[in-house]
């Protein structure tokens, strides 16, 4: 079997854009994840960039160090927005249930994680993705039934770090690449290396897992 390779770092600040965006002070292009920016700068959401959208989401960028701070909302910058406002307000919908046990909360349209004991959060919410169209991740209520810690996918012939499986082939796991792309998983819950690892610790064999909503363009 291969050796994993080492972890790599990369950087997570920085924003994916297609051509017409790249190079400009601040872009007219609208971006892939307009709507969902808008909403949590609190802007006008009508999906369509304006010269005042730009300048309020490169604020944000330069705020948050995301590269090139031009105004562009790809996923990058809608991730970061994302869990910034569940840091302050966790589970608004109340869509992840409250049990006396360890339940592995899993919001797929914010693209966030957290684990929770109770009304006690045990692992704090952290950015994931989930499966790309074809590969859904499958909601509702799973259990982590297999966890392997140097696991390796002899279907995808690929490195899968602190793997926690919950559904069949799907599992929480670290990757090495960028989490926040224009594509999802093949059905797994992606995490980054330190936050995969981060997990490991928290979750045992038999803890639930919860899981709703639908990744955005999925």
């Amino acid at each position: 079997m291969p050796v994993p390779e080492p972890e790599r770092e990369v950087d997570e600040s920085v924003e994916f854009m297609p051509r017409s965006a790249v190079g400009a002070a601040c872009t007219a292009s609208t971006g892939t994840h307009q709507r969902q920016v808008e909403r949590l700068l609190r802007l006008r959401v009508d999906g369509k960039q304006s010269a005042a959208d730009c300048r309020a989401i490169q604020a944000f960028q330069v705020r948050e160090k995301i590269k090139p701070a031009n105004g562009y909302a790809g996923p990058v910058t809608w991730a970061r927005a994302e869990l910034l406002a569940a840091r302050k307000n966790l589970d608004p919908g109340r869509r992840c249930p409250v049990k006396k046990y360890a339940v592995a909360c899993v919001d797929l349209d914010r693209q966030l994680m957290w684990v929770r004991k109770d009304k006690k959060v045990t692992f704090a919410v952290v950015n994931i993705r989930s499966g790309r169209p074809g590969y859904a991740t499958r909601t509702g209520w799973h259990s982590v039934y297999w966890r392997h810690k140097d696991h390796w996918s002899s279907i995808y012939d690929t490195p899968m770090p602190f793997s926690q499986f919950f559904s069949g082939g799907q599992a929480f796991h670290a990757v090495y690449g960028q989490l926040a792309t224009p594509t999802g998983s093949r059905g797994c819950v992606n995490l980054s290396y330190r936050d995969a690892e981060k997990l490991w610790d928290v979750l045992r064999k038999g803890d639930r897992v919860y899981i709703w909503g639908k990744r955005p363009g999925s």
